[in-house]
């Protein structure tokens, strides 16, 4: 292939022939495809942990990683089939060589003196690297944890509890003086409220349970410098009401928790047992254990006890000297407090039930139903208090149970701190206490923890089974060990980049930011791969000119060909790098929802795409040189590397 484009190059006569041309199609063509299909394979299997995760994590990352690999699969289809076809019509006129390039020729007047300089100070450079990643690795171990990133849905659920035997009069009041105040601030645009249970068998809240809805306005008609944990904190202030416990959520997280978890809040603590008496001693117990911890938020238990009950219990000696039957003492506490259903209209295709019962006024107090009349056939009509007892007695407000035993719980949100951290310190706090659980009890972590638990059980699982079929991959190309490992210790020094960045912005550790380190592993594997294969191509060359020998090859001559190989060959590696980064580093400037999301993930790419590049082009051919100065020292020669690409 050098022969025939330097005949080409040295031709005076334009243009080219038709078989020429086809000759340059077809020979590229070759040298292209096995890298193509090399590629595609290392970027996929880097994306399989992506598409093994399950949850919420899974639904929301798995149409990522199909997209991604499916143009992976198409475009490798192309650059196979049509892209030598299109090439084949399209080249036209007499070839310019590499360095009649400008933007070619400006970059290697540029890269040439940095590579000679790192080669010449090959130990110097070694240690900047590690120094750098070791760095990196005390950075990564200080960053903060969290299953998602908290993804701004534009609105606040404000979810206060009061306690269990609240009245619906006192609910409706204390409902109706939060939306007042909340109203009150300028970034609020709507306030809905809504006290007790809806109309749907998935919504359990007891009528202790408020959900208010507030809606923003847009950001532009926002005070100066006001975020959305701003608002939250001023609102947090405002309704400080004595007997409410207040919590904050957004409306599509919450319902998603409820029904993944059964967890309304980020974390919750489940206490399982026999007793409700007990699961509420050790729910204050957590509760106040929990009271203080640094970024613990909306801490609540959920009352198990403290319910009221009208218990009306007939005197059955006296109902027998009245002429009278339980039933009949039933169905007047059925009629006047219940009501009972008569009938039922239908009007079109709707049908409702037609109830009675008493006015309110005759049973809203204790007094009021002990003089609800009975009617009797001998003495008229008696007071209820006559034939039985009217009392008001305690019990749980809601019975909850799971995996077939009673359930209670400690719930809490986390702000202003770390998901990871924060449960870690609740967990160490709570140690001593679980060590000392009555016989048959136990807790569990939930809501958004046992979400993040469960993703980096998967990955922790699966990404050591990716590195090695990465490796296999890397083996069946270069058919040595020793070249798959050059390529592989490439990962560890392009993650540097993605941690540095992560930990400068701020961001925690989450399942999105994972999914970025994956994005870059498959990338950086990829482009250090690219320059192995360019500098053993170059050996190929010097063998071939100078023999391969310690005698007849110096240290300058290997020298001189591992900046050809890595000079030469600069601008396709850099057009890798260069469209990665023109399609992410927009996204770093995103706003709206879903940007802070999709942040996490471009984060690491961007920064590590950078580092690996750095890496890639100075410290491998580096790494290469000192690898095949000791070949020569130690067996008198180097190994070649017939790696088609």
């Amino acid at each position: 292939m050098k022969n025939l484009f330097k005949k080409i190059f040295k031709r005076k006569q334009d243009p080219l022939t038709s078989e020429e041309r086809l000759k340059i199609v077809e020979v590229s063509s070759k040298l292209v495809g096995p890298g193509v299909f090399y590629s595609t394979i290392i970027v996929i299997a880097s994306f399989l942990p992506v598409f093994l995760l399950t949850g919420m994590e899974g639904k929301l990352f798995s149409p990522l990683a199909w997209t991604k690999s499916l143009i992976l699969i198409v475009d490798a289809f192309f650059a196979i089939t049509l892209t030598p076809v299109l090439i084949s019509f399209l080249l036209k006129g007499k070839l310019r060589p590499e360095h009649k390039n400008p933007i070619n020729r400006k970059l290697e007047s540029i890269y040439t003196p940095i590579l000679t300089y790192c080669l010449k100070w090959r130990k110097t450079v070694l240690g900047i690297n590690i120094v750098a990643l070791l760095i990196g690795v005390l950075m990564f171990t200080r960053l903060g944890s969290e299953f998602m990133p908290p993804l701004d849905e534009g609105s606040i659920l404000f979810m206060p509890v009061t306690l269990p035997d609240v009245s619906n009069s006192e609910v409706k009041r204390i409902l109706q003086v939060q939306d007042k105040l909340i109203k009150s601030i300028p970034e609020v645009a709507h306030v809905l409220g809504k006290a007790g249970r809806a109309n749907t068998a998935t919504d359990n809240s007891p009528i202790s349970m408020i959900e208010t809805i507030v809606l923003l306005k847009p950001h532009n008609e926002w005070r100066e410098g006001k975020t959305k944990a701003d608002i939250v904190t001023e609102i947090n202030n405002k309704l400080q009401i004595p007997g409410v416990t207040n919590g904050f959520t957004q409306p599509i997280i919450n319902r998603i928790n409820m029904l993944s978890t059964g967890i309304r809040t980020d974390v919750g603590i489940k206490i399982y047992g026999a007793s409700l008496d007990t699961i509420n001693v050790l729910s204050q117990k957590i509760k106040k254990a929990l009271e203080g911890t640094s970024g613990v938020k909306d801490l609540y238990a959920e009352p198990i006890t403290g319910g009221k009950y009208i218990d009306i219990v007939p005197k059955r000696e006296v109902i027998g000297r009245y002429g009278l039957s339980i039933d009949d003492i039933n169905t007047v506490v059925e009629a006047a407090i219940g009501g009972m259903k008569l009938t039922t209209t239908i009007e079109g295709r709707q049908r409702f039930s037609v109830n009675a019962r008493y006015a309110q006024e005759y049973r809203n107090s204790l007094d009021a139903l002990k003089k609800l009349q009975v009617q009797t056939m001998q003495f008229g009509p008696i007071p209820l208090e006559t034939v039985a007892d009217v009392k008001i007695s305690n019990g749980p407000p809601m019975i909850n149970s799971e995996n077939a035993m009673l359930r209670g719980s400690v719930l809490f949100n986390v702000r202003d701190r770390d998901l990871g951290s924060t449960v870690k310190e609740a967990q160490k706090k709570l140690d001593a206490m679980m060590t000392k659980m009555p016989k048959g009890y136990y807790v569990e972590w939930s809501g958004q923890w046992e979400n993040q638990i469960r993703a980096n059980k998967t990955l922790r699982m699966i990404l050591p089974i990716v590195v090695l079929i990465i490796f296999l991959i890397l083996y069946f190309t270069y058919r040595s060990m020793k070249e798959a490992l050059i390529t592989m210790i490439t990962v560890p020094f392009a993650l540097i980049g993605g941690i540095f960045m992560v930990y400068f912005y701020g961001i925690n550790l989450s399942v999105a930011v994972a999914v970025g380190f994956i994005a870059l592993f498959g990338l950086a594997v990829e482009t250090a791969m690219l320059i192995t294969i360019y500098l053993n191509e170059a050996m190929n060359k010097m063998v071939a000119k100078h023999g391969n020998s310690s005698e007849t090859i110096t240290e300058e001559i290997l020298r001189d060909y591992i900046i050809e190989g890595s000079a030469k060959r600069l601008r396709p590696k850099l057009m890798t790098v260069s469209v990665s980064l023109f399609g992410l580093i927009p996204i770093l400037w995103a706003t709206g929802t879903g940007a802070d999301v999709m942040l996490p993930i471009t984060v690491p790419l961007i920064g590590g795409t950078i580092t690996s590049t750095i890496y890639v082009l100075l410290v491998t051919p580096v790494v290469f040189e000192m690898v095949k100065l000791r070949e020569l020292r130690t067996k008198g020669k180097i190994d070649l590397i017939d790696a088609k690409h």
